[in-house]
């Protein structure tokens, strides 16, 4: 950890407080505090020891690595952007939380996990530049104008955006993206069925490779001003694309009813009904009427067994991109990492039992080490 003076360290503490809403006796009853220490600790008048720090960023819900590390610029933006008087968001925490890590694991073995540095796409102003930026993207990570997008997290990881989830419960955000000083994070909402969540994570894509530092949606398919629109339109071209779509549209349709159409062209593109819909919709290929009943429609059982569907699974409860992981193990092997702080990287997606053996030491290695 870098080293930070007493007066940089409470200043931190005192933000990271803020943002949850705490008061400084608050915080002081739940970190075994007195209300003066805390606001001797925040003044840089007071150093606070390890034992301290550990209680109080428990108490904060932030890791205490966090107030160590430099802040990522788009997040010192955003807060600045912030209302003063309001409190961070779950979404904000979990976002600030990740961007961190990767960062940290990313200095630790950049050879390992590689994040390039963005160079932004122009922002669409219409929806024909959501639709050519769609085009493009499927172009540069080599898909061709009918192929399905089938690992949505591997094309965005291609591009230098990490994706993960968590269940942030109903009513509250569906996903965030944060800009990293490489690369970015998103994050999201696992709470939601597979077609939101991939529609959200599509979306995201979108907010990062136009470069927008810090957003949060809280519904994605809100389109309720232009960029959020166009952005939706780039999402849907990205996992619908126009000429799959007419095609397999109409050969599904010749022999298939409207609601037996709809649940094939859905699972295969792995898109929600109301996606799908929306997508017939603005290509021309069904009327209103129609579009109301595929958003209606609901894959059953029946249809996955007797048509032989497939059912994704993508952004599942918990998940971490494969890189991050890789990264992170890389990093155990390398013993740069110790096993607790291994695992809390992990997020719990791993036992102890799951972590690698480390090779065995020589005794001439040993005393080098420890000389």
């Amino acid at each position: 950890m870098a080293e930070l003076d007493s007066q940089t360290l409470g200043s931190r503490i005192r933000e990271a407080r803020e943002r949850v809403g705490m008061k400084q006796g608050e915080l002081g009853s739940e970190a075994g505090l007195d209300r003066t220490v805390v606001n001797k600790i925040e003044a840089g008048v007071r150093k606070v020891t390890a034992v301290e720090l550990s209680e109080i960023s428990r108490a904060l819900g932030v890791r205490m690595s966090s107030f160590f590390a430099e802040p990522i610029p788009a997040l010192v933006s955003h807060r600045y952007n912030q209302d003063p008087e309001g409190s961070e968001s779950q979404i904000d925490r979990h976002l600030e939380t990740l961007a961190t890590d990767v960062e940290f694991v990313h200095s630790l073995v950049p050879d390992e996990l590689r994040l390039p540095d963005l160079e932004p796409e122009p922002r669409p102003r219409s929806n024909t530049d959501a639709d050519h930026l769609a085009a493009r993207i499927r172009s540069r990570v080599g898909l061709s104008e009918t192929e399905p997008v089938l690992d949505l997290i591997d094309l965005a990881g291609q591009l230098g955006l990490l994706i993960f989830s968590v269940d942030l419960g109903v009513d509250t955000a569906d996903a965030g993206t944060i800009l990293l000083r490489h690369g970015g994070v998103s994050l999201v909402n696992s709470h939601n069925k597979v077609g939101r969540r991939r529609l959200a994570a599509a979306h995201e894509l979108g907010h990062y490779l136009v470069a927008d530092e810090y957003t949060i949606d809280w519904k994605v398919t809100d389109s309720s001003n232009d960029i959020e629109g166009r952005l939706d339109r780039f999402a849907r071209a990205l996992l619908l694309p126009s000429t799959a779509v007419r095609t397999h549209w109409r050969e599904k349709i010749a022999s298939h009813s409207l609601r037996e159409a709809a649940v094939l062209l859905g699972s295969r593109f792995r898109v929600d009904m109301a996606t799908l819909a929306r997508r017939l919709r603005e290509l021309g290929l069904i009327e209103p009427s129609e579009a109301a009943t595929v958003r209606g429609t609901t894959t059953t059982q029946a249809d996955i067994v007797e048509f032989g569907l497939y059912v994704p699974r993508d952004l599942e409860g918990t998940t971490l991109p494969v890189p991050y992981q890789k990264a992170i193990l890389r990093a155990f092997r390398d013993e740069r990492l110790s096993r607790e702080r291994t695992l809390d990287l992990l997020q719990d997606t791993f036992q102890d039992s799951d972590l690698p053996a480390l090779r065995e030491r020589r005794e001439d290695e040993i005393w080098k080490f420890v000389s």
